[in-house]
């Protein structure tokens, strides 16, 4: 008997992946939502006996087609496929009726796995996964006072020579664009990476962290202060840059925290705040250390590749943010830039982190990711 599949995921890469995951042999009827409201009414249209939801995603989130499952009693077993792997979301899609709750990338023999264990697709064959599963049923909570990202120093020359490369005109081949297809890539790739941040970051703090939709652009380095407007909103902010490199690729991590969320931060990493002494340097740096960290190993394991990370500097506390980013509107033409605005809930704190990629690194970046819009 043929089962109705509806995967649903805003970004059509996400998609595609897990399409590509499916397994062999399973009879499917597959159609596609790309946010909520469209999987609501593909379920009501019967096209849903199975659901593989996403939670990250505009108009309607994963949380809220949950809550409307529950509250309509529609038809459909739900399995999270997220990037948000995060304690709190698995607790709360479970509470709100999913069968499961794989991270993503999707992993191939985990859903298989997940699919049989709840009896919709059956394969004797199917060979015994290995202790690496991706399933975080049992997450472990690393010690506050540790973190397991740590920065690597870029040699002097290295660097020197990584500047003076970036700074000069790329003027080989055509222009480079932003199509749809690769800014949807880009935006899939820092939405894993962001969760693979804010997970750490809730456990640390022993909070919720509210993931936003990574805001992915190519711009004129001029027009940053114009793409972080949201950020100032009439209030100082205090920023650190850290500046990172791999084959063919480099660039800039700029951390922005708004300065009324100095105490709150303080309070939920049980620092004893005193503006005078430091604390808020301090804790600029670690949450730099653990964020830029984090995010940037999610790229690195996304695209097999390996970053080194210069020392954290400070851009400048108590200041508008066009002050923060003076001195990087300097040194390129033109940046990928993503965005990525964490909040944390019940509490008032603001933090941006901004991944800024040279214009040339987008060469092997496109390249490397070229293989999944195929």
């Amino acid at each position: 008997m043929t089962t109705k599949l509806l995967i649903c995921d805003d970004s059509n890469m996400a998609r595609k992946q897990v399409a590509r995951s499916l397994p062999e042999g399973w009879d499917v009827d597959i159609s596609f939502a790309t946010n909520g409201i469209e999987a609501i009414e593909a379920i009501k249209a019967g096209k849903g006996d199975v659901l593989l939801l996403d939670l990250n995603m505009p108009v309607m989130d994963g949380y809220q087609v949950l809550e409307a499952i529950l509250a309509q009693d529609l038809p459909t077993l739900t399995i999270v496929i997220s990037g948000d792997i995060q304690p709190e979301a698995h607790q709360r899609v479970t509470s709100l009726g999913a069968l499961g709750f794989i991270q993503k990338p999707i992993n191939k023999d985990i859903l298989t796995k997940v699919l049989s264990s709840y009896g919709l697709f059956s394969n004797e064959s199917l060979a015994v996964i290995s202790g690496q599963d991706k399933l975080i049923d049992n997450p472990v909570t690393p010690d506050k006072k540790t973190y397991p990202i740590t920065t690597q120093e870029i040699r002097p020359a290295m660097a020197a020579n990584i500047e003076q490369a970036e700074c000069e005109p790329l003027n080989e081949g055509p222009e480079l664009t932003l199509s749809a297809d690769m800014r949807d890539c880009y935006q899939e790739l820092a939405n894993v990476a962001m969760g693979r941040a804010g997970d750490l970051l809730a456990r640390l703090l022993n909070v919720f962290v509210e993931l936003p939709i990574p805001n992915v652009n190519f711009i004129e380095v001029s027009e940053l202060r114009m793409a972080l407007k949201d950020i100032e909103n009439n209030e100082t902010t205090s920023g650190v840059c850290q500046g990172f490199i791999s084959a063919g690729i480099s660039g800039e991590a700029l951390l922005i925290l708004n300065d009324s969320s100095f105490k709150d931060v303080a309070s939920l990493m049980n620092y004893q705040y005193d503006a005078d002494m430091g604390t808020e340097l301090e804790l600029l740096m670690d949450l730099a250390n653990v964020l830029i960290g984090a995010c940037l190993k999610g790229i690195s394991e996304q695209l097999d590749i390996q970053f080194s990370q210069g020392h954290p500097e400070v851009l400048g506390q108590h200041r508008e943010i066009s002050e923060l980013i003076a001195n990087n509107a300097k040194k390129w033409k033109k940046t990928l830039a993503i965005e990525i605005s964490y909040g944390i809930e019940n509490y008032s704190i603001k933090c941006d982190l901004l991944l800024l990629f040279t214009e040339k690194s987008m060469v092997t970046l496109n390249n490397k990711l070229a293989y999944l819009i195929d």
